[in-house]
């Protein structure tokens, strides 16, 4: 099998934002990779459910704990296309997802803007042994967000 990187991985995660996108869903794609394998995809579906919480990030991290039939994923990598919102980084702490690689800052409703900017450590809010990659594909991911909401203002 061959090695892929963030830019790969955050490619599939943009493919499901774009469903999300294309069933009138605010969207945000994600994927959960485990030794260079997705074991689980998921995109917003907050419409769809009638539920704010069918956010992308928890909807692929209840398909990875059934896919391993464990509640915490340590060797996992969660590939989100936005920065993830306090209610899924939440969710990201308590599974113990060992790296959270995003695309777009979300300014408006992501972790940062109610996080310690300072935290005294830094993967905060996460985990304290989650690596944080921010930015992979920034442009992309923003690019779908934007065309969303300028359709919907429209």
């Amino acid at each position: 099998m061959p090695l892929y990187d963030d830019t790969y991985f955050m490619q599939q995660a943009l493919k499901e934002a774009q469903l999300a996108f294309d069933e009138e869903e605010v969207p945000v794609g994600a994927i959960v990779v485990i030794n260079n394998k997705i074991i689980s995809r998921g995109h917003n579906q907050v419409e769809r459910l009638n539920d704010p919480t069918a956010h992308a990030e928890i909807i692929a991290l209840t398909s990875a704990f059934n896919h391993l039939g464990a509640k915490y994923l340590p060797d996992a990598t969660l590939y989100v296309t936005v920065e993830p919102c306090l209610m899924c980084s939440g969710a990201l702490y308590w599974s113990k997802v060992g790296r959270i690689v995003y695309g777009a800052s979300d300014e408006k409703n992501g972790y940062q803007r109610f996080t310690d900017p300072a935290p005294s450590y830094s993967s905060a809010p996460f985990h304290p042994k989650a690596e944080i990659v921010k930015g992979v594909m920034a442009a992309e991911c923003a690019w779908l967000m934007q065309s969303f909401f300028r359709a919907r203002r429209k």
